[in-house]
């Protein structure tokens, strides 16, 4: 396998630090603390959301902030291709180019099974977590390329890790963001795109508080782990796990460290072709399918 092979997660390409980053989901939730967070380490952010109102209140919040980046509202739905070209076009002539994509807005649906789902509801998930990314990264990518590198962030979730019982578009769609993802640190990694898969664990916000499962919970994940993670993201020094699924309640940018460090040691990349990624599992021993997965 060539050193360059994006199975392998490296070439050596140094990709500078972010400057500019454009937030989805930042007027409420993970979304808000994350665009706050970018914003206080120094970065101009956009932030992008249906609600203007409250996004201009988070821009407000941001511009107290002694040494704060710039803040401009996009206000935008971002199912909308037509909605976020404009998005984009409007951020880079006011910010300059956008070096860091961080996908956050997300919705989830009722705790049924799926054959209780409501159709419109069911797809209305869907496609804010899965075409919602996707168009922001078709926007805003291939900007990145032709600069030679940057970054996408998507909020992604343990439920794109395991099989799950009820909110199946929920489970659906989280599970398509981690594929999706993979593919644009395939597709984009040797020309400088770094790609990566945040979980929040569970963070106490409008959307967890109406859900079921988390009712009557106590112990929550602080929201500021999920910022120090992106914003070392950002920083670029994380940049060996592109690629990868990193999850803050067990992860924090200096653990990630630490194994980049044991790795190096070793002669090993991190986190590996098969580390950290979405695969089909073997059920034993006996199992005819090979250790290596087929591609087609």
């Amino acid at each position: 396998m060539s050193p360059t092979s994006p199975e392998r997660g490296g070439d050596d390409t140094v990709v500078p630090a972010a400057r500019t980053a454009l937030v989805t989901g930042s007027s409420r939730g993970i979304g808000r603390a994350l665009a706050v967070g970018l914003a206080a380490a120094g970065l101009d952010v956009a932030l992008l959301a249906r609600d203007a109102t409250r996004l201009a209140e988070v821009a407000a919040e941001i511009a107290l902030r002694p040494g704060a980046g710039r803040a401009v509202v996009v206000p935008a739905d971002v199912v909308d291709a037509d909605a976020v070209d404009r998005a984009v076009r409007h951020v880079a002539g006011v910010l300059g180019d956008i070096d860091l994509l961080v996908n956050a807005a997300g919705l989830v649906d009722a705790e049924v099974p799926l054959w209780e789902a409501d159709p419109d509801q069911w797809w209305g998930v869907v496609e804010t977590n899965v075409r919602g990314p996707f168009l922001l990264a078709r926007a805003v990518v291939p900007g990145m390329l032709a600069r030679g590198g940057g970054r996408v962030v998507d909020l992604s979730s343990g439920a794109g890790s395991h099989d799950m019982d009820g909110a199946s578009a929920y489970n659906a769609s989280k599970t398509a963001l981690l594929r999706m993802g993979a593919n644009l640190h395939r597709s984009g990694h040797a020309r400088g795109l770094r790609t990566f898969e945040v979980a929040p664990g569970v963070v106490q916000t409008d959307m967890t508080a109406s859900m079921a499962m988390h009712r009557g919970r106590t112990e929550w994940t602080p929201v500021e782990r999920t910022v120090e993670m992106v914003v070392a993201i950002a920083r670029g020094e994380l940049d060996a796990y592109s690629g990868a699924f990193v999850r803050v309640t067990h992860d924090s940018p200096e653990s990630l460290r630490r194994a980049i460090d044991r790795a190096a040691g070793h002669g090993l990349d991190v986190p590996g072709p098969d580390g950290r990624r979405l695969r089909v599992t073997r059920w034993g021993d006996h199992d005819p399918m090979p250790g290596e997965l087929p591609r087609r």
